[in-house]
């Protein structure tokens, strides 16, 4: 995984905000201004996108994976299997995404493997499932193996965690009372 991204909606304004505060900001790609990039202190790079009819301050919007070229389809097919993400493209260049609720999973070739989260800045990322245990079931049927296994939190919360093939270290929650987006 390369990096994460948040849309706000006002790039500019927020830019202005976190380099009062002084964090690092980078200028977006091509000098443009409805894009930047945040760097933590310890490397993590988080994308800043704009969308100007956004009602909420800041919300996530992409995982953005970049693996050898041979492993980007292969990476959007697994997904598309394991977690029902609808493989499309975006933008003139039709890059390969994975659209799963709340979430657009990006796919770009990169020279070589990145390397595995876990441990790393950016441990995981997660998901959220209706019902874990069935939803373990079936990821043993694909020969998924458990990194953490199932374990209770609360009464309905429940959590558990894979690595996908990629190293891509992956928290799987269950909760009480989930809220899905359409």
């Amino acid at each position: 995984m390369n990096h994460v991204g948040f849309v706000v909606n006002n790039v500019q304004e927020q830019v202005a905000k976190w380099k009062a505060n002084g964090v690092a900001v980078l200028p977006g790609g091509n000098n443009r201004l409805d894009q930047a990039f945040v760097e933590t202190p310890d490397g993590l790079r988080i994308e800043i996108l704009e969308d100007k009819n956004q009602k909420v301050a800041i919300r996530h919007e992409h995982v953005h994976f970049f693996l050898p070229e041979a492993e980007v389809a292969k990476s959007q097919a697994w997904y598309g299997k394991i977690f029902g993400a609808k493989a499309g493209t975006r933008g003139p260049t039709n890059a390969p995404v994975a659209d799963v609720p709340g979430v657009q999973l990006r796919f770009n070739k990169a020279d070589k493997a990145q390397e595995p989260t876990k441990g790393r800045t950016l441990d995981h990322i997660g998901f959220d499932v209706l019902d874990l245990q069935a939803f373990i079931k079936t990821l043993e049927a694909n020969g998924i193996k458990l990194d953490r296994p199932y374990t209770q939190q609360a009464p309905g919360a429940a959590l558990a965690f894979i690595t996908d093939p990629w190293g891509t270290y992956i928290e799987l929650n269950q909760r009480p009372n989930p809220v899905y987006l359409p």
